[in-house]
């Protein structure tokens, strides 16, 4: 939970308003409403300052908009004054589902396109609002961090082009390297991580977790995530797992080297139940794959944990993982677009992360330390503790 007492010493940088792209309106109006709940309830001695006329509101959402051309050439447009604001831009770009028409023909926007739009809309404010702040839940082209051959280094190209045009603060969520910050050293840039959203959305859905070492292990499916994995494993006080992709290096298959095993380094699992944590669901393969090792190995139950829920094959090898038995539930954050039927699945958990962005931006408003925002193992203890206690209530009213 955050930690609100600094907000109560400070004043706001600047009248605060949000742009929610189309890409993110949907998290873009579950944010604002947060902060008008909370603004709402805010007791700050500084309200009735006349500097800081407008601070409680019934929307901070501001209009903006992209609109094309026949030729699919687009102009970014305010539809009201950003002058002198604390300005706060939202945008998913892997949300496919967002068209447009180009010389008749109906185009699905690509990150690309999302990423050209968010530019349209900087440029706009550009010199008007008197921060810019983005939040990009999804790093674009954060899986093209570094270079190992004759390649482009596009994530970091991304934040050098964003900063040069006057962009303030940058808000990500478990960048698959967060070291590419590095691109941007002079410029603000927070990576937060949803671990705690993470356990509680689990513990809400699953009412006989029993979170000790002989019950419960945190596996990471490859080497890249394996620190989230030991940070979460310490925390729940668990032991934790790897697998390891063997891959073959002389072929290259739709950009990369195909796996052709994965190989697990870690403790007996024999009867446990399986947290597999990871930043990322694409096509999916290297999960399943990895829990159906698990259901081998004899893991009792596998829970997959994944920030992004992108499932860029569709969902049917998820159903037939599921039908299978060869994972319990998937557990992703609202941050990015999910598919419409993915919510009608018995697997799949939302953890709503939208409480917590607005807790990021009213600080972030009041240049307030973003330590405060930060989840901490307290948090999690905390979700832990009440759920005991819940299970315990319930076993007295049974006896």
């Amino acid at each position: 939970m955050a930690n609100f007492e600094e907000l109560e010493t400070r004043l706001p940088v600047a009248p605060l308003t949000i742009v929610a792209m189309d890409s993110a309106k949907r998290l873009g109006e579950d944010i604002n409403k947060h902060i008008v709940e909370f603004r709402k309830k805010e007791t700050s001695k500084f309200l009735n300052d006349p500097s800081i006329q407008g601070y409680r509101s019934d929307t901070y959402l501001c209009k903006a908009r992209c609109p094309r051309f026949g030729t699919g050439e687009a102009k970014g447009v305010f539809d009201e004054s950003v002058r002198g604001k604390d300005l706060f831009i939202i945008t998913d770009v892997c949300n496919n589902s967002i068209t447009y028409r180009m010389n008749g023909f109906l185009n699905h926007m690509s990150p690309d396109d999302h990423y050209q739009d968010l530019k349209r809309i900087i440029a706009a404010a550009s010199g008007r609002a008197r921060r810019i702040n983005i939040i990009m839940p999804f790093l674009y082209e954060g899986r093209q961090h570094k270079r190992s051959t004759r390649e482009s280094l596009d994530c970091a190209y991304m934040l050098e082009e964003l900063y040069r045009m006057g962009v303030d603060n940058f808000i990500t969520f478990d960048a698959h390297d967060p070291r590419v910050a590095n691109a941007i050293p002079l410029s603000g840039f927070d990576n937060y991580t949803p671990p705690t959203q993470f356990i509680k959305a689990l513990l809400d859905s699953e009412k006989d977790l029993i979170i000790d070492k002989e019950h419960l292990v945190v596996i990471s499916p490859d080497e890249g995530a394996l620190n989230r994995s030991i940070y979460f494993a310490n925390v729940l006080g668990v032991n934790t797992g790897m697998f390891y992709k063997r891959r073959d290096y002389t072929k290259v298959v739709n950009g990369k080297n195909p796996i052709v095993a994965h190989e697990f380094l870690g403790d007996n699992i024999d009867g446990k139940d399986v947290i597999i944590m990871d930043d990322m669901i694409s096509s999916g393969e290297s999960m399943i794959d990895t829990a159906k090792q698990l259901k081998e190995m004899n893991a009792k139950r596998v829970y997959i944990c994944c920030t992004f829920g992108l499932f860029t094959n569709g969902l049917k090898a998820f159903d037939n993982a599921y039908e299978r038995c060869w994972f319990e539930k998937v557990v992703t954050t609202n941050l990015n677009y999910l598919p419409p039927e993915l919510k009608d699945k018995p697997y799949f958990i939302e953890a709503d992360m939208s409480g917590f962005v607005a807790d990021i931006i009213n600080m972030m408003n009041h240049d307030a330390s973003m330590s405060n925002v930060h989840e901490t193992a307290e948090a999690i203890h905390e979700a832990i503790d009440r759920y005991n206690r819940r299970a315990f209530e319930e076993l007295d009213e049974h006896a």
